[in-house]
């Protein structure tokens, strides 16, 4: 376990060993993803996650000192999974390479479904909040990283600031999984995708790009 994720969960009041053990934590664990999924995270309490895992109250606070516990062990390293993907430039068509990208990252947070709880969270956990932020910074790192290295082979604007850039691919691509949240209704992945691009690379230089795979 790293340290960032020891710090998220802190320490449990017991580590199972036997696999009966280990089974009933993991069905806690999945009971409180699939609750606070459903109910959201303040609505959800410890007792409901036990009886929804088939055990005592008192088994859930022998894994768990409380259902926050829980939750960070069900976010910890899985931070990056709720944040931007870092694109990759260097494609013959990087529009379509990128919508593919965001739909697989998107289908990911659908199946955890915990992407919907982690906003009523923040508001209210200030030290995830500065973990989130933490790894945005990082993923802002990483994509500024790739864009320099789509300038440096004349391929993006050249009038463009590419910090400011790398931070408006975040803001698009989260607002996206905003939306979905609240709506319940998907987002057109092609779209943001075709935005992104066009934002970050001149239009002959598109059209140059796919050229190549013609």
């Amino acid at each position: 376990m790293s340290e960032r994720e020891d710090r998220l969960a802190g320490e449990f009041p017991f580590i199972p060993r036997q696999e009966r053990a280990q089974q009933k934590r993991n069905a806690l664990l999945e009971s409180g993803r699939i609750l606070f999924v459903s109910k959201g995270y303040e609505h959800t309490t410890a007792k409901e996650i036990a009886a929804h895992a088939g055990v005592a109250t008192g088994t859930f606070y022998r894994y768990f000192s409380d259902k926050r516990q829980l939750l960070m062990s069900l976010l910890e390293d899985k931070i990056d999974y709720f944040l931007a993907p870092e694109p990759y430039w260097f494609s013959n068509d990087p529009e379509a390479f990128l919508a593919s990208l965001l739909e697989t990252h998107a289908n990911r947070l659908h199946r955890s479904g915990l992407y919907r709880v982690l906003p009523e969270v923040l508001s209210k956990d200030s030290y995830l909040y500065e973990v989130v932020q933490a790894a945005r910074k990082g993923v802002h790192a990483r994509i500024l990283f790739g864009l320099k290295k789509i300038y440096e082979k004349g391929l993006t604007w050249k009038d463009l600031d590419l910090a400011t850039v790398a931070w408006s691919i975040i803001v698009l691509v989260e607002s996206g999984y905003e939306k979905e949240a609240q709506s319940g209704k998907r987002v057109n992945y092609q779209e943001i995708a075709k935005v992104i691009c066009r934002m970050v690379f001149p239009p002959e230089v598109l059209a140059k790009l796919r050229e190549c795979t013609e």
